[in-house]
């Protein structure tokens, strides 16, 4: 990957970066479900579920990840 496509992908997530009252980062699903590409909601919702039964099976709590 080119150093300048590498850039531009970075700056595509940096541009709907949301940050809260105390200064952590987050991204809505919505926003992320355009730029990755997902045309229905319905699709990205089930990516999104097997995000959250990963992070369960690893033992990570899935509202700490931003999943709730």
């Amino acid at each position: 990957m080119t150093q300048e496509l590498e850039k531009y992908q970075e700056q595509v997530f940096e541009d709907i970066k949301h940050i809260d009252e105390y200064g952590n980062e987050y991204w809505e699903a919505r926003e992320l479900q355009k730029i990755l590409g997902y045309k229905e909601w319905r699709l990205f919702a089930n990516v999104i579920e097997k995000a959250q039964v990963s992070c369960s099976r690893s033992n990570n709590n899935i509202s700490t990840n931003g999943f709730c």
